[in-house]
């Protein structure tokens, strides 16, 4: 990393902390974890900039804020099984990995998977599991075990009403999950603590923009119809 990268890591810790990120492990993540391997060529000259970036197929590499803060609020330590819905670009995995025993990512797209996948492999990041599936329903059984609960979720797309059921039953009690819920133009980012088999404790954090969360394996045919509409 040149002179001018590492001005501008040290910059962008600094302003995440003049925002309100204070879990140093959270900053010393975000500071370890590589952005510029993350993004788009074309795009690394604003990899360590305070903003989202297209990583293709309508996805984005979220803002740096936003994935500390989502990170800061679960409450991560090193002990914890974590679940991501959504692994996209692999940059919000590759930071839950360095605060978590084992992270397991879900991504809807192959394409991105794949990438992922390889950027972690690079960084040597041993304690991923990642698959491609629909992340609406959850880590699935496989050959006859499943992973759940997890102790945290974290969820990278807007349910529209609600989360889906399966995500819920797959926190352990006293565990957290956070999601941005609701219409386009209309979300807000909660947090799930779940109390009992029963019962929640839901807190409003602050207003977001994600795509969507969507069923399924993508088509990408499909899934751009389903974005027009």
């Amino acid at each position: 990393m040149n002179t001018q990268d590492i001005n501008k890591r040290i910059r962008l810790i600094m302003d995440l902390r003049n925002k309100g990120i204070v879990d140093t492990d959270v900053l010393s993540a975000i500071e370890r974890v590589p952005r510029e391997a993350f993004v788009p060529h074309h795009s690394r000259d604003q990899a360590w900039e305070d903003m989202a970036l297209p990583i293709g197929l309508g996805q984005t590499i979220s803002q740096p804020f936003v994935v500390a803060f989502m990170t800061q609020a679960l409450e991560i330590s090193d002990r914890d099984k974590v679940l991501e819905i959504g692994t996209g670009c692999g940059y919000q995995c590759a930071v839950l990995s360095h605060l978590a025993r084992r992270v397991y990512t879900i991504e809807r797209h192959k394409h991105l998977l794949i990438d992922a996948e390889k950027r972690l492999t690079e960084l040597k990041l041993r304690n991923v599991t990642a698959i491609a599936a629909d992340g609406m329903k959850g880590w699935p059984v496989m050959h006859g075990l499943s992973q759940a609960p997890f102790d945290k979720i974290i969820v990278t797309a807007a349910a529209r009403k609600k989360p889906p059921q399966d995500l819920l039953d797959q926190i352990r009690v006293g565990g957290r999950m956070i999601i941005p819920v609701g219409e386009p133009g209309n979300q807000m980012l909660k947090l799930y603590k779940k109390e009992s088999e029963e019962a929640y404790a839901v807190k409003d954090v602050m207003p977001v923009r994600f795509v969507p969360l969507l069923p399924d394996i993508s088509n990408k045919t499909n899934d751009m119809a389903a974005t027009l509409n």
